[in-house]
């Protein structure tokens, strides 16, 4: 944790209890990890980070030891969950930085709260609307767990037997520097979606595609775009290589740099943190415009 005190924390927000890991002092930057994770993927970064922030990495609804509800799993219903937890720790806004299924609440959060985001990165994805719009055999051969994961029931009762066996197989195929995800952090994914309803939860993320959707396209048919600064940074070999990416967030986002991360794949956070905390420092010292 780079030498620094690191706390972890309860918030009751939304009718849910949310676990977060907190550590440093001054402004806020908030941490949201993605699936198949919990805020333990943000261990290599938490510390240097927290040498001139407050640095808070909470594990989001349905996830880690987090509350597992049966409903609230819409974007924008996480998205006001991480809302009420930066009011409730003391702060008016935050940097948010997002990865994967994070991203994806970052993202509308962003466009729900723009006051409360002064900074967003998103890491290793595109907009959700933007993977359907591109859906051609070479985006669904990568994607094809997100319409697994939206199936009622079957993923549950497919994955249950084997939760090792089915989260082994993303970290290996969506990893370049497979060192990244030690044993011990496989082990405490592992652990994490073995806890009941947990499997549900995560699946729910995906499942509740068809309200994201729909809010999505509501903000394309009334303009709605992110006047705050963006930063995009994918992996060399995650998925969103496979897609124009910077050229996408540009249709969303008014102020956005981006770059593609060499020897990456997907887990950004752990394979090549040394290069995204460079990245960030780089971010959270520039103007608005470059």
């Amino acid at each position: 944790m780079g030498g620094a005190v690191t706390t972890t924390g309860v918030a009751f927000v939304n009718g849910i209890r949310v676990h977060y890991t907190r550590a440093g002092s001054g402004p806020l930057i908030l941490l949201l990890h993605g699936w198949p994770q919990t805020s333990h993927c943000w261990r290599a970064v938490l510390g240097p980070l927290a040498a001139d922030h407050t640095v808070v990495a909470p594990d989001l609804r349905g996830y880690g030891l987090s509350d597992k509800p049966a409903t609230g799993y819409d974007k924008r219903q996480m998205a006001a969950d991480m809302a009420a937890l930066v009011q409730e720790l003391g702060f008016e806004r935050a940097v948010v930085v997002g990865h994967d299924r994070g991203a994806r609440v970052a993202h509308r959060w962003a466009l729900d709260h723009p006051g409360q985001v002064e900074r967003l990165v998103v890491l290793d994805v595109v907009p959700t609307r933007e993977m359907f719009r591109r859906l051609d055999a070479s985006v669904a051969s990568g994607y094809w767990h997100w319409l697994f994961h939206m199936q009622p029931d079957l993923p549950e009762r497919l994955v249950a037997n084997d939760v090792r066996g089915y989260l082994e197989y993303f970290f290996e195929r969506w990893t370049y520097n497979r060192h990244g995800l030690d044993p011990d952090a496989v082990d405490a994914y592992v652990r994490a979606f073995s806890r009941p309803g947990a499997l549900r939860a995560g699946f729910d993320d995906y499942r509740a595609q068809e309200q994201d959707l729909v809010d999505d396209d509501a903000d394309a048919v009334m303009g709605r775009r992110l006047a705050m600064p963006v930063l995009a940074l994918w992996g060399s070999a995650g998925l969103p290589a496979r897609l124009p990416t910077l050229e996408i967030w540009r249709e969303y986002a008014d102020d956005v740099t981006g770059v593609q991360i060499p020897a990456c794949g997907h887990f950004i956070p752990e394979e090549r943190p040394d290069i995204l905390l460079d990245h960030l420092r780089g971010f959270l010292t520039r103007g608005s415009h470059p």
